[in-house]
């Protein structure tokens, strides 16, 4: 996902950030550098060097900090962003325990009833089109126990 546009809201002591599918706001309290009234922001913009996939603010001291998008979603808890979140995490387990585990590729495929490229694809962490239960599978099969805790969110009050 990509930064269309970001500006700063010192009313709502905010950033305001358009992607092409949603406009999101990000507040200057979870900022790092935070501006204030003596060093307000100056210049922001989507950043040319992350792939316009984060943003840079500037303050009037000259101190900047770049914020990238995955911080904006995961302070939204946007689901899609939080499902790929899970995928990678249950990737990289799954990849460690493959790397210490002494069952060969094929046979983890055999086991699993798939292919050797399906497995490849599986343990591919850019690869989004996976199921969390293939990888639940491959982790079982690997020795690995997951488990998973439902619990209400702490609200502040």
């Amino acid at each position: 996902m990509k930064i269309k546009r970001v500006d700063a809201n010192n009313r709502k002591r905010a950033f305001e950030v358009r992607t092409f599918r949603e406009e999101l706001v990000y507040p200057y309290a979870k900022l790092a550098l935070p501006p204030t009234g003596d060093d307000p922001v100056v210049d922001v913009f989507p950043d040319p060097e992350t792939g316009r996939e984060a943003f840079t603010y500037r303050l009037a001291s000259g101190a900047e900090d770049t914020i990238h998008l995955d911080a904006v979603l995961e302070y939204h808890q946007d689901p899609a962003y939080l499902h790929e979140l899970l995928l990678h995490r249950l990737t990289v387990e799954a990849r460690k325990a493959l790397a210490t585990s002494d069952l060969a590729k094929r046979e983890v495929a055999r086991r699993l009833g798939t292919s050797p490229s399906q497995l490849y694809r599986l343990l591919d962490p850019s690869n989004s089109a996976k199921s969390v239960g293939q990888l639940l599978a491959l982790l079982h099969l690997l020795g690995r126990e997951v488990d998973v805790v439902v619990r209400p969110v702490a609200t502040g009050g």
